[in-house]
């Protein structure tokens, strides 16, 4: 048996029983590459559908828990619930908005860090069935008659860890199968379940809240356990785990993780397990050329993101809109208006980044046209339902779009790039730092949004415009460098030389 190091966990890959059963009805016996690129693409697609619609009920039942109530005990969801009832009720949610966020955060960094490392069909799976569970005892406060501050505090900071998992496994799968050539669209159509996910998530709580605002986070909490144990049974985690390879044709130029495992299945360098199973470092993949400037563009970036998906539909239902105020059950299914904007916004930053074959000038582009989007919406959004409809569509297609962008393309661009001579073990870690750090502006955007709100919302959305300003000059050096290529033709490995960065070591374990 070889020796591991430190930065080597010993598992095995191996194919799902829901492939071996699936293989039962094929004349050949196995499934084609084309075959198995289709199933990761649905099966990661809707795993962070189900991730995302867990983080809906939240913001959905912010309006019914803070209406004052006449009895602090009262199981209904017409009367608010204690201790959410009072004047610092918004500022305790927001609490638990930064707690759930703030452990999600630093959990992605970790999740990361171990993505590399495990076998990702049962961590993403752990994941997935973890936060059902943490879902569900959230509203099981509901009939529990639970108004335990701490209750719901402990319930969220757990949350944040199970969903911290997620994003790292799904984008590293998804690499494993994808080359470059069109991840900008493929990546930008498969982004859309964020967006998805905060639309299917708000229908079943919105549905469900009249039954009782317990049911609200039920019914998300169901569906994302059944989704993990599809995941587990059929999730092809990458070619080798299932012994498929590449059609000749089908190979891009560069180097991509299915490509380097494949290399390596091919190749005589290997462990007496068959394959490299060394991982980037987490201060190396910090190195990488464009990680930082984008991780902290995120930091921003997100931050305006997350502050509307947990508090657009309570700002709907606090604004008059054409004289009249909205009941929560129309503002949160106003508000879906917005993600279907991010879905669009989505798919088109993917598109025009692939044909300008520039991300950071496409990502920065939507970063300040949010700026103006976002001026609109607020002057004007109150002034009829069509306007509103409009300009809040209008603000999701640039708010989402490079958020969208940075997290998906981008992140799995950088985990493969050029600098790393092929090591294929960067993936999950580099989607780690990127969303990591951009979590950290998505915990402080909602509870900042929390006492602000208290205050004035003009001051909410100026500090939203700030902060998409300097998502955009953030990337100011990494667009000069897209120009330049552009217009002097210079190529990906003159930018590798040029960007001064030393190879980071793949056997580094920090």
């Amino acid at each position: 048996m070889a020796s591991w190091t430190s930065s080597e966990f010993l598992y095995i890959e191996t194919k799902p029983s829901g492939i071996h059963f699936l293989e039962r009805f094929k004349r050949s016996g196995k499934l084609s590459f084309k075959q198995y690129q289709a199933m990761v693409f649905v099966l990661t697609f809707i795993a962070y559908i189900a991730f995302h619609a867990t983080r809906k009920p939240n913001s959905i039942v912010k309006g019914t828990l803070t209406k004052p109530s006449t009895g602090h005990f009262k199981a209904t969801d017409k009367g608010g619930w204690a201790p959410f009832d009072g004047p610092d009720g918004t500022a305790l949610l927001g609490q638990i908005d930064l707690a759930f966020l703030a452990v999600y955060a630093i959990g992605m960094f970790v999740a990361g860090h171990l993505g590399d490392r495990l076998d990702l069909r049962t961590f993403l799976t752990i994941g997935m069935i973890g936060t059902g569970v943490c879902t569900a005892l959230f509203g099981v406060a509901f009939w529990a008659n639970i108004h335990s501050f701490y209750y719901f505090l402990a319930i969220q900071t757990l949350a944040g860890w199970f969903q911290s998992i997620g994003w790292p496994c799904v984008v590293a799968v998804l690499g494993n199968w994808f080359d470059k050539k069109r991840r900008g669209v493929i990546m930008g159509v498969w982004s859309a379940h964020t967006s998805l996910g905060n639309i299917i998530g708000t229908l079943i709580a919105t549905g469900l809240l009249k039954f009782g605002w317990g049911w609200s986070f039920v019914g998300p909490a169901l569906l994302i356990t059944f989704l993990g144990v599809v995941v587990y049974l059929f999730l092809p985690v990458n070619p080798v785990a299932v012994e498929s390879e590449r059609d000749g044709s089908e190979v891009d130029s560069t180097m991509r993780l299915g490509d380097t495992i494949t290399e390596s299945f091919l190749s005589t360098s290997r462990t007496s397990t068959g394959f490299d199973r060394r991982a980037v470092g987490f201060l190396a993949a910090w190195k990488i050329p464009g990680v930082a400037p984008f991780a902290f563009c995120l930091f921003f970036t997100k931050l305006v993101s997350y502050t509307f998906l947990y508090w657009l539909p309570f700002y709907v239902s606090q604004t008059e809109i054409g004289g009249e105020h909205l009941s929560q059950e129309t503002s949160g299914n106003l508000s879906t208006l917005f993600d279907v904007g991010g879905v669009v916004g989505g798919i088109l930053a993917g598109y025009f980044s692939d044909q300008l074959d520039g991300r950071a000038i496409t990502a920065a582009g939507f970063i300040y046209l949010t700026i103006p989007a976002l001026f609109l919406y607020r002057i004007y959004g109150h002034i009829s339902m069509t306007i509103n409809i409009i300009l809040m569509f209008i603000a999701g297609v640039f708010v989402n779009g490079p958020y969208a962008l940075i997290t998906t393309a981008v992140a799995a661009d950088l985990g493969t790039h050029k600098s790393l001579k092929g090591n294929a073990r960067a993936l999950a870690t580099v989607t780690a730092i990127i969303d990591g750090t951009g979590s950290v502006g998505a915990a402080i955007g909602p509870v900042l949004t929390g006492y602000i709100s208290a205050i004035s919302w003009d001051a909410v959305f100026y500090m939203l415009m700030s902060a998409a300003l300097i998502s955009g000059l953030l990337l100011t050096k990494l667009i000069i460098t897209e120009v330049k290529t552009l217009l002097y033709g210079s190529s990906d490995d003159d930018e590798v030389a040029a960007a001064s960065a030393p190879r980071p070591p793949i056997d580094v374990l920090l």
